[in-house]
């Protein structure tokens, strides 16, 4: 599952054992090292990040191009504009 994975995206970043802030301070940095165009897949397990991610996605003015919620666990795909 996991070569499936990296065939699809440019960064695959698993963040199900981290809480709220961590989730969104490890995607901040994996995006910062992104070149534009490119696209982080975030899993995480904290509920607050249905809230913050989208927000930062917005504010900085990338795309969100899914999100993802499966028995507790939500899955983000970022693109960098």
């Amino acid at each position: 599952m996991t070569d499936n994975l990296e065939n699809q995206y440019d960064v695959i970043l698993d963040a199900r054992e981290d809480r709220c802030p961590m989730p969104l301070l490890k995607a901040k940095m994996a995006l910062s090292k992104m070149s534009k165009g490119e696209c982080l897949c975030v899993t995480t397990c904290d509920a607050g990040s249905l809230k913050d991610i989208p927000q930062y996605v917005a504010l900085v003015g990338y795309s969100l191009l899914s999100t993802l919620e499966d028995s507790n666990v939500y899955t983000f795909v970022i693109q960098k504009n």
